[in-house]
């Protein structure tokens, strides 16, 4: 038997206001539920990405009316936790713990007052210690983490700024064709190099999106997804990576990641090469994030990626379709389900004006911490073997 994503439930996404994580968090299960064809009480399995404060499996399964669960577990990978609690859930699934199982991400962090740069934002009482010195150094914030790794991938293979530009004109271009989009207008290579520092040498345009919203799906047995209300998208891998780099002189922070180990184990487990993907759905937390993980994946040579985005192959029409929704640069961030959820959209067949040509294998990655956690999912429309 194999496991199989049967409900996909999506909330508002980016601008959402007047509703907490956990009455989202409820909603998307539901409206993966309905979805599948399923009612809540069907399901005897869910687990949360943390978040929503307090205890929120229970307080979640309480706010759906779950009893008797078989499976009920909080995850926090960061990014990576989705396809963490995916492959969770398989397991689950394929051991017999469980039959039907949500695993659910939420968050709201914008508020109508504040500016969306702010959402995020470390209470200055956090600075203590060795994290005290590094802020006084000016390494306040994610940004000036990912910057740091991002710089030395330029000092040690010349990738530049106008590469990392091309993955954000490319994404653009998909998301532009995606109406759940926050930001469809089209962008130039101009437009991004001309965008505003953020942490050099990170534009605004090559930093992700903040938005509330919340996203599930539904995982089954493949047995029981053949007959349930929507296509069956089909889990023939997964994998984990993390790598623990320490930030200083001499590791390979900033030149590779979890995506190495984490995309070797799902493929192996798939039964596939990187030739054999049709479409990426990547972790784009930044741009350098979908660079550094199409070498770890071992779509191009370590320090090719740039050239490798630069040729168009990620747009539309380019030989290998990428965030194919938007990500979270142009669409929205909700985390690692924002690749997943746009996976499984491509998967039905449902993309309309973004629908890729071809999506018998499709490749999606979550990144979470600081390039501290990484994992893989292969998923396809088409069952294991067949």
């Amino acid at each position: 038997m194999n496991a199989a994503i049967v409900g996909l439930g999506m909330t508002e996404l980016g601008k959402v206001y007047g509703r907490s994580p956990r009455r989202l968090a409820a909603d998307a299960v539901r409206l993966a539920a309905a979805d599948a064809g399923l009612a809540p009480g069907d399901l005897d399995g869910l687990l949360v990405s943390h978040g929503m404060g307090g205890s929120p499996g229970i307080e979640l399964a309480d706010t759906l009316g779950l009893r008797d669960l078989r499976l009920l577990a909080q995850i926090d990978a960061f990014g990576a936790t989705a396809g963490a609690m995916v492959s969770y859930a398989a397991m689950s699934v394929l051991s017999g713990s469980a039959s039907t199982v949500a695993c659910v991400f939420a968050d709201a962090p914008l508020k109508p007052e504040r500016p969306s740069g702010s959402a995020y934002d470390r209470d200055a009482r956090e600075w203590y210690g060795f994290g005290g010195m590094t802020a006084a150094l000016g390494l306040r914030s994610v940004n000036s983490y990912y910057a740091l790794a991002a710089q030395r991938h330029m000092a040690r293979y010349g990738t530049t700024g106008e590469q990392l530009g091309a993955i954000a004109v490319s994404t653009r271009d998909w998301a532009s064709r995606n109406p759940l989009a926050q930001m469809r207008d089209p962008i130039t290579l101009d437009d991004h190099q001309n965008s505003r520092w953020v942490s050099e040498p990170l534009h605004l345009l090559d930093c992700c999106l903040v938005s509330n919203g919340a996203i599930a799906v539904i995982v089954t047995g493949a047995d029981r997804a053949r007959d349930l209300a929507r296509p069956p998208v089909h889990l023939w891998g997964w994998g984990q990576g993390h790598p623990g780099h320490r930030k200083e002189r001499g590791s390979d922070f900033g030149l590779t990641t979890g995506a190495a180990a984490s995309g070797a184990a799902a493929m192996k487990m798939a039964g596939i090469t990187v030739s054999d993907v049709d479409v990426c759905e990547l972790y784009d937390c930044y741009t350098y994030t979908v660079l550094v993980s199409l070498e770890d994946y071992g779509f191009c040579a370590k320090g090719e990626g740039g050239a490798f985005a630069a040729s168009g192959a990620l747009g539309p029409g380019g030989s290998l379709p990428t965030n194919t929704g938007g990500g979270q640069l142009s669409a929205y961030y909700m985390w690692g389900m924002t690749p997943l959820s746009e996976a499984v959209i491509q998967a039905r067949g449902d993309g309309g004006e973004r629908q890729a040509p071809s999506t018998g294998v499709i490749l999606v990655s979550g990144n979470g911490g600081i390039l501290d956690h990484h994992s893989t999912l292969v998923v396809s429309p088409h069952a294991k073997g067949a």
